[in-house]
């Protein structure tokens, strides 16, 4: 019973890195594109370095989806059709 839990706390886990892991990266590298022409500009504008990064996380999910949806969906089936192993 325990180690059942903790294997689905550990399948929790990993499923919501790899679910953010796209949208996280994406930002990442915007920003760090965007601070480098900040930097190179000496434009320190707030926006400047926001905006972009909310289209890229948004375009990011358009594209992820997709498989997104499938990986929360699995994860979902999985705990639904083992649900008698976590209760008493």
């Amino acid at each position: 019973m325990r180690g059942d839990l903790l294997k689905l706390a550990q399948e929790a886990i990993q499923t919501v890195l790899f679910v953010s892991a796209p949208m996280l990266l994406i930002s990442l590298i915007v920003g760090l594109i965007v601070s480098v022409i900040q930097a190179v500009t000496q434009i320190q504008e707030a926006t400047l370095a926001f905006v972009p990064k909310i289209v890229a996380v948004f375009l990011s999910l358009l594209i992820f989806g997709p498989w997104i949806l499938g990986r929360v969906t699995e994860f979902s089936h999985k705990i639904l059709s083992n649900i008698n192993l976590y209760v008493y």
